[in-house]
């Protein structure tokens, strides 16, 4: 596997290097994804159980059978609040490019249910091509690959033709140039989020006076820098959770929580239970 490094991305994604893709079956017991961007087309489909895709300041709840798109550098993050099986495709806007003209001037998406039957039909086509690339990439049969790549090439055709539209030319400069600025003041946070980050310190790291990298955080990310660090905090706690027996009061001193109440009311707004009852359903 190799990776996908680029000015604007944040998230690394492992690519495989046969396919110039990233396709596999998620299992997840239960996650929170802070928010985050990267330089591919991202595709769910949701085989069992729910989870929430939030994008921007759109929010949606997943059903199985129900699939999701978000479109290159879009800032989004997912909650999965109880066990779900999903298929999980990241196209890279660099292969993309090589085929799709102007791929980096364009917004994909996709609804699931559609607007219309005819859209509908066009959504259907597509989950069916992803379940028989799912069943050549956990079975290996012979010549899955050749099978696989030529199923990649029609999704992208799919994509092009179904599932795109052109987006203003100086919305994307300037989106590709935000992104390339906040790309190192997030990989500090995430170094960095469990401990204190003083304003004059990350606005630092943006090189931007303090006053006008707040504006400029909240623009781009549609929560304040101390609201976004909670978010990475929060991130880590409920993995732990999950993933741990710890007491709730260790987890907490960790990620660098400090403030009791307002660690319960975030994880209460967000998750819609407390960190004993999430434990509970995670378990039974």
């Amino acid at each position: 596997m190799k990776k996908i490094l680029t000015p604007t991305n944040y998230e690394l994604i492992p690519l495989n290097d046969k396919t110039n893709v990233r396709f596999f079956t998620s299992i997840d017991p239960g996650s929170y994804v802070a928010p985050h961007w990267h330089d591919a087309v991202e595709i769910v489909y949701l085989l069992e159980g729910e989870l929430k895709v939030i994008v921007g300041n759109d929010s949606r709840n997943l059903k199985a059978g129900q699939c999701a798109m978000v479109t290159p550098n879009q800032i989004h993050s997912t909650l999965c609040t109880s066990p779900n099986r999903a298929i999980v495709f990241q196209i890279p806007e660099a292969f993309m490019e090589k085929f799709i003209p102007h791929a980096r001037n364009l917004c994909f998406s996709l609804q699931d249910p559609a607007a219309s039957p005819v859209l509908q039909s066009k959504v259907e086509l597509f989950k069916e091509t992803l379940i028989k690339m799912q069943f050549l990439t956990d079975l290996q049969p012979d010549g899955a690959v050749l099978r696989f790549n030529s199923l990649l090439f029609e999704t992208l055709f799919q994509l092009y033709h179904n599932f795109c539209t052109e987006a203003p030319k100086k919305d994307t400069v300037q989106h590709s140039r935000n992104l390339e600025r906040l790309e190192p003041v997030l990989q500090y946070i995430a170094s960095n989020y469990n401990r204190p980050i003083s304003l004059e310190e990350i606005s630092g790291v943006a090189i931007l006076q303090p006053k006008y990298f707040c504006r400029f955080f909240k623009k781009c990310m549609g929560v304040t820098f101390l609201e976004y660090q909670n978010e990475i905090r929060l991130s880590k706690i409920y993995k732990d959770v999950t993933s741990t027996s710890d007491r709730i009061s260790d987890i907490l001193e960790r990620h660098g929580f400090t403030n009791y109440k307002l660690f319960r009311r975030m994880f209460s707004e967000r998750f819609h239970a407390t960190p004993t009852e999430i434990r509970k359903h995670v378990s039974s």
